[in-house]
């Protein structure tokens, strides 16, 4: 590599970095750091009123939405309980009918365990 020299006369890769370097990075102002005179940090100011009153009702609306949505779930799931009750009896009674006439049809006796 070859080393420039710029136009103030500093020798280097970089002759003039005013031109390699973003422009915008050196017109930002740096971070303010508040304190006090005894070196402690300055708390922010607190959100005003109507802005903590909204949070709180955002805050209610979203658990008051939960519980409605948990609430409908249960009441389906309270809807559905006794047809999937019926459906199995009707299955249970449909499997022992079907057991009986397999017996039935093959001739074998069920032993009832009686001598």
């Amino acid at each position: 590599m070859v080393a420039r020299i710029s136009p103030s006369g500093n020798a280097g890769l970089e002759a003039g970095y005013g031109t390699c370097h973003i422009v915008v990075m050196n017109e930002r102002r740096p971070p303010e750091l508040e304190m006090t005179a005894d070196g402690q940090f300055v708390l922010p100011p607190a959100a005003p009123i109507s802005s903590r009153i909204l949070m709180w009702a955002i805050v209610i609306a979203v658990l008051a939405g939960a519980l409605s949505l948990a609430a409908f779930a249960l009441w389906i799931a309270l809807i559905v309980l006794p047809v999937a009750f019926g459906a199995a009896i009707v299955a249970w009674a449909m499997l022992r009918y079907r057991m009986w006439r397999a017996q039935k049809a093959s001739g074998v006796q069920r032993s009832t365990g009686r001598a």
